[in-house]
């Protein structure tokens, strides 16, 4: 039986987060130079990983709310210069520069003597375009702002935000929110296998992946048209169905993309009579979920089974924030309904205590 890993990262473990500005007490966005080192520190916590279990296979994804919000802002400031940009090409550009970044993570297996490729792959994910999130946006992106800060953006720039989480002194913290689709598909997941076939460690769906529906088949004389963004037409004789893809404004949970992912490896193994156990794993900046978080009942949710993570969850309202520790348990809990393992959800230096029950979360069948 092969051991497969997937390693869902957020986007803090390659940009550091909580640092402030020395004179004005702000929040201090992290330069290339912090975001690198931030990686560096991410790859041998990872390589540590790698190289206890040599013998398994790995695939790292990412989230990107920082990133994206840097790069929405870098839009913002050029405007007067430069077009816009839309959410799913910020999503692309992110995957493309953070993993970039992670494939750190090969030079530091190398100086352990672990000679194993570690390749990024720009992927995109489909999405219902009905989904309901396109009405009442819910994922976080970019920098924290004050209340009135927040409120300030929503009133001059047409943002939809809200509270992000109190921070240690309990002042509230306030995040722009995006349209965040639930992923159906992943249109390179035969790349991604091909990956892992030849020994690679791939990085994939990176901040969930870029979003993209479907686009439907129009009849046009004898022939079928698929209208995709920007005016452009693909025609052709009609005949099977094509899939045909479109990118939309929104970001993707890189946890719900990541449980997706592992689910589907596991089916195109099983389907391949290959014996596969898959396990996914969700890095955060806590340790695991709680109860009553931060507040002087916490408890640590250490191990649940699939039936009392949903009993929680289920629960009205949800102990889970929507946007943080929600979308992880989510994710979670249908990564086991569709055949997975088990899931784990922890810091990264925490990953051996986590798997030996006393630290992190642990969600089991």
């Amino acid at each position: 039986m092969k051991n497969l890993r997937i390693f869902a990262f957020g986007g803090n473990e390659v940009s550091p987060v909580g640092l402030k500005d020395p004179q004005t007490g702000k929040d201090l966005v992290p330069d290339i130079a912090m975001q690198w080192r931030r990686t560096a520190e991410t790859c041998k916590l990872v390589a540590d990983i790698i190289e206890k279990h040599p013998d398994d296979l790995y695939v790292m994804t990412h989230g990107n709310g920082p990133q994206v919000g840097n790069i929405l802002l870098r839009a913002e400031y050029s405007l007067p210069i430069l077009p816009p940009l839309p959410l799913d090409v910020c999503g692309a550009d992110s995957q493309g520069a953070m993993g970039y970044m992670m494939g750190l993570l090969a030079s530091e297996l190398k100086m352990r003597g672990i000679d194993r490729l570690v390749t990024a792959l720009v992927t995109q994910v489909v999405v219902d375009k009905n989904d309901p999130d396109f009405q009442s946006p819910s994922k976080y992106v970019g920098p924290t702002y004050s209340k009135e800060e927040a409120l300030g953006r929503q009133s001059k720039d047409g943002w939809a935000v809200k509270c992000y989480k109190k921070d240690s002194a309990g002042k509230e913290l306030w995040r722009r929110v995006v349209p965040s689709p639930v992923p159906t598909d992943i249109v390179e997941i035969e790349a991604v296998e091909s990956l892992l076939q030849a020994g690679i460690i791939p990085v994939t769906v990176g901040g969930g992946g870029i979003p993209v529906c479907l686009v439907p088949a129009k009849a046009d004389g004898s022939g079928e048209v698929y209208e995709v963004n920007y005016g452009i037409r693909f025609k052709k004789p009609k005949g099977k169905p094509s899939k045909i893809y479109t990118g939309v404004e929104a970001v993707i949970d890189k946890d719900l993309a990541s449980a997706l992912l592992g689910n589907m490896l596991l089916k195109r193994a099983r389907s391949r009579g290959e014996d596969y156990q898959v396990t996914l794993t969700i890095f955060t900046g806590e340790d695991g979920a709680k109860l009553n978080y931060q507040k002087p009942d916490q408890v640590d949710l250490r191990k649940l089974t699939l039936k009392q993570a949903e009993e929680i969850y289920n629960r009205k309202p949800c102990p889970f924030p929507a946007g943080s520790m929600g979308p992880k348990i989510k994710a979670a809990i249908k990564f086991i309904q569709d055949g997975g393992h088990a899931a784990y959800i922890s810091k990264t230096e925490l990953f051996d205590k986590t798997l030996a029950g006393t630290a992190g979360t642990t969600i089991v069948r």
